[in-house]
Parts: structure tokens; sequence; C-alpha cells
């Protein structure tokens, strides 16, 4: 098997879609991030809580992947860890093929920035700045020149529909909208993986939709990889993997 390709076909394909899901040479550059045996045990109290247990994971790229589960189960823990905001007991994050154990604080710092984008189910807006300086902080840190910053964020805020909107604070924008500032703030460094943390939960099922949607744009536009945690089947049901959780263990496809 080692040397085969494996692919299941996804159902929901339409015309001109191969819905090819899955597809991957082991070893192929289409694996961007993977987790091997992670493990991760928080104290509470006298109490050892096992938050992640032996999980695997791969993360292929321009795909969408969904972390279902329960609230507990080990979903932001184990989008934490594949993030590099946190690291885990035991097992192995490797990064185009590359472990990152080896890492310093700065250099984990850098590949956030740069290859990795977030999106929290709060938003975390910076509330005293606007739709587009929230957009455009991310890139402070950059080479970028002002100039080019603010142009990028322009053009990222006009892609995910909030023309107008620009000069609007964090409070006067509908769940919704601030949903899309948080996906252009996720986007705008151009990454490779963009870590969704129950992206949906705070909002309507009309919005979630016109969100999921917007995620699904965006993955193609952009050939950025999504990785969803959601314990929402509707949801689940848009992505084109998943992997189930439940007390720190994963079932399913890795």
């Amino acid at each position: 098997m080692s040397d085969a390709y494996l692919s299941m076909r996804d159902p929901r394909a339409t015309d001109g879609d191969h819905g090819l899901i899955g597809t991957f040479r082991r070893g192929s550059e289409l694996i961007i991030l993977e987790g091997r045996g992670l493990s991760r045990t928080y104290r509470l109290g006298s109490v050892l809580v096992s938050a992640l247990d032996n999980v695997d994971v791969r993360i292929e790229r321009g795909e969408l992947l969904i972390l279902q589960g329960p609230s507990g189960s080990g979903k932001t823990t184990l989008i934490n860890v594949l993030g590099l905001l946190d690291r885990a007991d035991r097992g192995e994050v490797l990064l185009d093929g590359q472990p990152v154990s080896g890492m310093n604080e700065d250099e984990r710092a850098d590949t956030r920035r740069d290859r990795f984008g977030f999106v929290f189910q709060s938003f975390n807006l910076v509330p005293v700045l606007t739709a587009l300086e929230n957009v455009e902080y991310p890139m402070t840190l950059t080479s970028l020149s002002r100039t080019a910053r603010r142009k990028r964020a322009l053009e990222t805020l006009n892609r995910v529909g909030l023309q107008g909107k620009e000069g609007v604070r964090p409070d006067l924008l509908s769940g919704g909208e601030r949903q899309r500032v948080a996906l252009a703030r996720a986007v705008v460094n151009r990454p490779r993986i963009v870590f969704a943390d129950e992206p949906t939960a705070n909002l309507d099922s009309r919005t979630a939709d016109g969100v999921l949607d917007l995620m699904a744009e965006l993955r193609d536009d952009h050939d950025v990889a999504f990785v969803v945690a959601t314990h929402d089947p509707r949801v689940a049901s848009r992505g084109r993997r998943v992997v189930n959780l439940r007390d720190g263990r994963a079932f399913g496809e890795p």
C-alpha cells in the first residue's frame, strides 16, 4: 500500500468535479501537516485529564478536514497542538515532513504567523480596531509596506463580502459579519492551513451556512486547507474527511 494512491469518491460531487477525497500518495507533497501518536494530559487539581490519547491525523493541501466530537472530546486541544499553540506530552508534529520539536518559541510564532491562520468561536477581534485594521493587524510583523498591507486587507475584506464595512468596529457588526472579518484576518497572510474552532457555534443556521460557503470558496481560491472543529453534524457533513474524537481518542480515517 505504501506506493498506492488511495482515494474515495465524494458523494456530493457535481458535474466537472471528480469528487476525489483523501487522495494522496504516502510521503507525497499533498500532506502538509501530520500528527503522530499525539498525547496531551492536563492536571485539574489532583486529577489528571487525558485530552489527547495517541492521536494520528494528517492534513492535506486544499482540503476541508472536520474534527467532530462533543465538548471535552479533545478537538480544541488537537487544534492547539497542530497549530503550535500548545505542545504534546508525547508524539510528534511534522510540517512538510519535518518535525517541529526542534523549533524555539520565536520559530513557532513565525510559523503560526506565516503558515497558519486561526478562526475562533468568539471571533477574537480587537474591539478598538476597525474591520480593516483587524484584518491588517497580522501583517504588521511582515516585510510588507504599509501601503501593501492596506491594499491586501481591503482586497480580502471585499472578497468576504464586507465592502463598505471597512471602517466599522466589531461591536457594530453582526455575528456573521464579525466571523467574516475573522476569516479575512485568517487568510490575509496567505497561509497553507486555517484552523477554525467551532466557527459557527454562535451563529444562526442561515448565517452559519453562509460562513461555511465562504470557507469553501476561500479554500478553492487560495488552495488553503481548513481544519474545522465542530460538534454540529450539519457542519461535519461539509467535510471531505471527518475525524471523530471521543475522550481524547480519534476514530475514523486519520
